[in-house]
């Protein structure tokens, strides 16, 4: 007696038409038909009355029926706790891009089993493969339209208030936002994310825009950039891995405050109870700390972000 004939027995016997079932179970006619009598044979009973009008239970069938059920139930819920313990023992793979909690395996704890991705890639990047499946979770920044194209679900896990870098030395006092300038690199493989930010803010806040070709969004040749420019430039949220020379300072940004959002991604139909545990490990921590909360102040995020709005 096999599981597959005990899931067509209880398909018939709650449809009461072969047809039906066999559309239900996604198999021929003639197909069931046979394996409801090879079912038959083996238990050494009939459980259907069958004639041309109808099919109906007898009372061995009768009988059968909540023994059959209880076996399927007891049989599903043995393969789901299979998949979960599978999922737990499979570490979940993160990527990230630029940011990433301090001690992040200690915030989700047991969990999951956390892997770090090696390779920090553009946000846009990270964001196609977690689509894809080659990362389980990562962090990273979209708009709500790319996070609906690739079936992803966005959780806000931290907003980022954007600073200024200036000639000069650094300070508390403000820079109005149409005061700074905004750096739009060529290459639209590395920076196609922050390039979309930057443009839509400087169309808002009348910020100036300046062309670049040489990757100077971050490290040195961001800095020659802000020396050449001689004025507030609006630095990105990747981490500079070169330190702020003394000639220059750093300012917040002020009517509006641009904000920078890092989304926590994952496939929506991703139901893991390993990626489910790192979520919501991980957003908790977020609350705790208050990292989604916007600052005080007019603050401004692009249109098409997916949490501020």
């Amino acid at each position: 007696m096999e599981l597959r004939q005990l899931r067509y027995f209880v398909a018939v016997a709650e449809e009461l038409h072969f047809g039906r079932a066999a559309q239900r179970v996604h198999i021929s006619g003639p197909a069931l038909s046979q394996q409801i009598i090879s079912l038959e044979r083996e238990l050494g009973a009939d459980l259907f009355v069958r004639d041309r009008r109808s099919v109906r239970l007898t009372e061995a069938g009768r009988t059968f029926l909540p023994d059959a059920r209880r076996i399927l139930s007891l049989a599903d819920d043995a393969k789901h706790r299979l998949r979960q313990a599978a999922a737990r023992s499979t570490p979940v793979r993160l990527g990230y891009v630029s940011w990433l909690p301090e001690g992040i395996t200690t915030m989700v704890g047991t969990a999951a089993d956390v892997r770090l991705d090696e390779w920090v890639l553009p946000s846009h990047t990270q964001a196609d493969r977690v689509a894809e499946g080659t990362l389980d979770i990562a962090l990273a920044w979209v708009t709500a339209g790319q996070a609906e194209e690739r079936g992803l679900t966005a959780y806000l896990l931290r907003t980022e208030p954007l600073h200024a870098v200036i000639p000069g030395i650094s300070s508390t006092e403000p820079v109005a936002a149409q005061r700074v300038s905004v750096l739009i690199d060529a290459d639209e493989s590395a920076w196609s994310s922050w390039n979309r930010y930057a443009e839509e803010f400087a169309g808002h806040a009348g910020a100036r825009v300046v062309h670049i070709d040489d990757g100077g969004i971050t490290g040195d040749a961001f800095y020659a950039h802000v020396r050449r420019v001689g004025a507030p430039v609006l630095a990105s949220p990747k981490r500079h891995t070169a330190a702020l020379p003394p000639s220059l300072g750093q300012r917040p940004v002020a009517e509006p405050i641009p904000l920078w959002t890092w989304s926590l991604l994952h496939r929506r139909d991703d139901d893991r109870t390993s990626v489910r545990g790192v979520v919501d490990a991980l957003l908790a921590v977020a609350r705790a700390r208050d990292w989604p909360a916007p600052p005080a102040g007019p603050w401004w995020a692009p249109v098409d972000d997916p949490h501020l709005r």
